[in-house]
């Protein structure tokens, strides 16, 4: 059972009437710093703390959350925390037809958050299989947000008859933070003092053992937790 003291920031916005813990032992996914994924968006309060503890003012740029098994933790910190990647969209494959846009768009993003794992949904790919869109990793975008363009993702209203399509596939590539938008912010890097070292853990630009956060699961010896959620509402678009 994961101990009252650890951090839930993200789990503040669940409204959830029942939980379901299991599974004793994490098998994290390993992954290539260069592949395919899918992608999700939900909803982050302005100057909110979300998983990893990084600085408020780090959603004041482009920012995501992490599917549960690639980020490496059943809670807070992670080795995904503060990494940066590369996004790029590719297609939608819920509509019909799919939907290919005429222009591709990227963003770099540094993960800040993580995805939970459930028995259903866009973040639930473990070793043992991937998600419905068959991929290992989603990448939860925090979106709209003051730092990403409104027309960001592509539509095409007139055929389908709505603009978001809710998941993508997208192409994702690591990337040096340097190259994120907020790098030349102070403020915006690190993690955030109040919480204490023992609980955060958001590297300005993890890059080697040396300066990549650990898995807070691990390190507490705080078993892998399965959520099966019922009567949830939450503001993710799927």
């Amino acid at each position: 059972m994961v101990p009252t003291t650890v951090p839930l920031f993200r789990f503040n916005s669940w409204i959830i009437s029942f939980i379901l813990f299991g599974h004793a032992s994490a098998q994290w996914i390993s992954y290539s710093d260069n592949g395919i994924a899918s992608m999700t968006h939900y909803t982050l309060p302005e100057s909110w703390v979300a998983a990893c503890g990084c600085t408020a003012s780090s959603d004041s740029f482009p920012t995501a959350a992490l599917s549960q098994m690639a980020y490496g933790s059943s809670t807070a910190y992670g080795p995904a925390c503060g990494r940066c990647f590369n996004l790029t969209l590719l297609n939608t494959f819920l509509s019909v037809p799919p939907f290919y846009p005429a222009e591709s768009k990227s963003i770099i993003v540094k993960v800040t958050d993580l995805c939970p794992l459930s028995t259903t949904g866009w973040c639930n790919a473990t070793t043992k299989g991937p998600n419905a869109a068959g991929h290992y990793l989603n990448f939860d975008l925090a979106y709209p947000s003051n730092s990403i363009s409104s027309n960001f993702f592509p539509s095409n209203a007139s055929y389908y008859g709505y603009t978001d399509f809710g998941v993508w596939n997208i192409s994702y590539q690591s990337v040096s933070c340097s190259n994120w938008e907020g790098w030349n912010d102070a403020a915006a890097l690190g993690s955030i003092s109040s919480q204490g070292p023992e609980s955060v853990c958001c590297a300005a630009n993890p890059t080697n053992s040396s300066n990549t956060c650990t898995s807070y699961s691990d390190h507490n010896g705080i078993a892998q937790v399965f959520f099966l959620f019922f009567n949830i509402r939450r503001s993710r678009h799927i």
